[in-house]
């Protein structure tokens, strides 16, 4: 069978979770805006690649107006 000791692994996270390199304020903020910026962008492109999608099958099946 394991061996599960709740104590050693509460000491073991802790000692894991002080060994974690931690983003600055900064770092965060700005990795957060390029995030924006990129979904934005994403969302631009997906966006446009519908409407074109749309309008080539509408185009196709014969329900142009």
């Amino acid at each position: 069978m394991i061996n599960i000791n709740p104590a050693k692994f509460i000491r073991e996270v802790r000692a894991e979770i002080g060994r974690v390199t931690w983003p600055s304020k900064q770092e965060t903020v700005s990795t957060a805006i390029g995030v924006f910026v990129m979904v934005f962008i994403a969302m631009l492109f997906f966006t446009a690649s519908d409407m074109v999608i749309y309008s080539v099958i509408k185009k196709l099946v014969g329900l142009e107006v």
